[in-house]
């Protein structure tokens, strides 16, 4: 739900932009009968579950405590990021990442406070499907997961994987486990109420452009994934202070 939530925004983000429609027939998506149907079945549930109760919570929740809720589970998905990034053997970015945690978690209450991004410690997204990637194992079909959204068979497996192994789900008890991962899906809704409100206003196929906008996103992440060598020897000390990479593993 909240994948689908975001993949809207970046799918509006293109129409903005100017970039030209997807074609009906994908070669990407030969479940686009299925697709079509749970996409519509998502959007339903948002419109009846999801967004109200996110907006309920943006009404009575403040902002600051918002913003803590969103930067402690930033930190819990900064776990999630170094052990992918290990996974793979980018060493320099798993590094970087696991002294971000360590001073978000330490100093920075938990994480509710990103001392690590004013110190210059920037986050390095990263997922078990990228890592599967990078290994190489093919993406399979384009697929819409029931409540999660656009993905593909290999981030299904992916995600699956952070729903069983992941931070989240190693909080104890399991019901907190649950608790937490609601939260979470609430607040992440919460901040993305303005963004998909924009999309709503766009008269086109939000589906099309839905899966336009996962596919053409998650292709170049894929791309970065596998272009980066096993260990960077000519990356930027990840001790130094201030030093980082950028998205595409650019110094800055």
């Amino acid at each position: 739900m909240i994948a689908s939530s975001m993949t809207r925004v970046f799918a509006a983000a293109a129409v903005l932009a100017g970039l030209g429609g997807c074609a009906t027939h994908n070669p990407q998506d030969p479940l686009e009968p299925y697709n079509r149907a749970m996409f519509s079945v998502n959007e339903k549930i948002d419109k009846m579950v999801m967004k109200p109760v996110a907006t309920g919570y943006r009404n009575v929740t403040p902002k600051p405590i918002r913003h803590g809720v969103t930067n402690f589970f930033g930190n819990l998905g900064d776990v999630w990021s170094m052990t992918n990034d290990f996974l793979q053997g980018n060493v320099v970015d798993g590094t970087s990442t696991f002294m971000r945690v360590g001073v978000n978690s330490v100093f920075g209450v938990l994480g509710t406070v990103d001392i690590a991004t004013e110190m210059g410690i920037y986050k390095h997204p990263n997922d078990f499907g990228l890592t599967l990637a990078r290994w190489g194992v093919g993406s399979g079909p384009y697929v819409v997961l029931p409540l999660l959204g656009p993905s593909d068979v290999r981030d299904a497996v992916g995600t699956g994987t952070n729903l069983v192994y992941g931070p989240v789900a190693q909080i104890q008890p399991s019901s907190a486990s649950w608790g937490a991962t609601a939260l979470g899906a609430v607040n992440e809704r919460a901040n993305l109420l303005s963004a998909s409100a924009l999309f709503e206003q766009i008269s086109l196929d939000p589906y099309l452009f839905s899966r336009g906008a996962y596919l053409q996103r998650r292709a170049a992440q894929v791309k970065d994934a596998r272009d980066r060598p096993i260990i960077d020897l000519g990356a930027p000390d990840p001790l130094a202070p201030y030093s980082y990479r950028s998205d595409n593993g650019a110094a800055q």
